[in-house]
């Protein structure tokens, strides 16, 4: 019997699963350095995996993928879709962004494999925004249509940072002297916490000496540090804003999540900050805005089980 699986892979791990009619299963994980390239490093899980015959397959990758030669930004992997399809004998193969798969989870995520922050509800089918604050930050929306759910690819994370109150500005101020141009991502990635702290620090007369934003984040949580602590609250607050212009983007009546590996280290940090209030913040627009729900990904398995949902979307649309 022919089988399907799909991969999810970053500059450090490349893990693979098979797909299941309930999701995945047999997930691995591998050391990309271990493997000169990625078609060695799945044929190591059809190894693993040598009672199923694998047929198609779905890749989403930590890079742009904008034609047939993929290029990965943090690692040495290069390849031809074509090329990789026929060296694995598949009859499909599909290329995505890691963040079209994360985008493509949220529909099938249930109320289990999320955390929601303030209130709202979501409405079937309606538009839904992503953003993943982690090394960078990744944006991306996804929209029902005809055939069925369509992410609109971007770099949202590249906006402009536009700020909300006087702490924002002097976080701004701080990066346009910094850089000539302050983004999106320079204050919600783990730089960006950095970012942040250094600007509060140097705004107070604090000698700026942390340079790992684990530790920014650690301090603040223990109470042992109060720029940390005002850092995290900021972040917070700035997040809640970003995600509140994505919800008017795009009316994301099915939702605003959040997603990336930053978030999820203080959960109770955030249902306690002004991230909410910051969302619904629109002025004559908070209406629009207060209904629509926000929600944190805790499924560790979302980009798995998103590019798993891509295949079967797009296996079915062939047939």
């Amino acid at each position: 019997m022919s089988e399907k699986f799909v991969a999810d892979v970053g500059g450090t791990n490349i893990r693979l699963a098979r797909v299941t009619e309930n999701g995945v299963a047999d997930i691995k994980k591998y050391i990309c350095d271990d493997f000169a390239s990625i078609d060695l490093a799945i044929q190591a899980y059809f190894t693993d995996l040598r009672e199923y015959r694998f047929t198609h397959g779905c890749i989403g990758i930590a890079c742009p993928v904008l034609g047939d030669q993929v290029e990965m930004t943090n690692h040495s992997w290069a390849f031809s879709q074509q090329a990789l399809r026929q060296q694995l004998h598949l009859d499909s193969l599909y290329v995505i962004n890691d963040f079209t798969a994360v985008a493509h989870s949220l529909p099938t995520l249930s109320d289990d494999q999320v955390i929601q922050l303030g209130h709202g509800k979501a409405i079937e089918h309606g538009n839904i925004a992503v953003f993943g604050p982690g090394t960078g930050l990744g944006v991306e929306h996804i929209t029902m249509t005809a055939a069925g759910w369509q992410t609109l690819d971007g770099e949202g994370g590249h906006m402009d940072f536009a700020p909300v109150d006087e702490t924002d500005i002097v976080v701004w101020r701080h990066l346009q002297n910094m850089h000539g141009r302050a983004s999106a991502e320079e204050v919600m990635s783990g730089r960006g916490l950095l970012n942040i702290y250094a600007a509060l620090a140097q705004a107070k007369g604090v000698t700026s000496e942390i340079t790992d934003p684990a530790e920014v984040t650690t301090k603040a949580l223990a109470g042992e540090c109060e720029v940390c602590e005002a850092t995290l609250h900021q972040f917070c607050r700035i997040m809640g804003s970003f995600a509140g212009n994505l919800a008017l983007n795009m009316a994301t009546t099915g939702g605003v999540f959040i997603g990336g590996g930053i978030a999820n280290r203080f959960v109770d940090f955030i249902k306690q900050s002004d991230f909410r209030a910051r969302f619904e913040a629109k002025g004559q627009m908070k209406h629009y805005v207060k209904n629509i729900p926000t929600y944190l990904i805790a499924e560790p398995d979302h980009g798995l089980l998103g590019a798993a949902a891509y295949l079967q979307q797009h296996i079915a649309s062939e047939l």
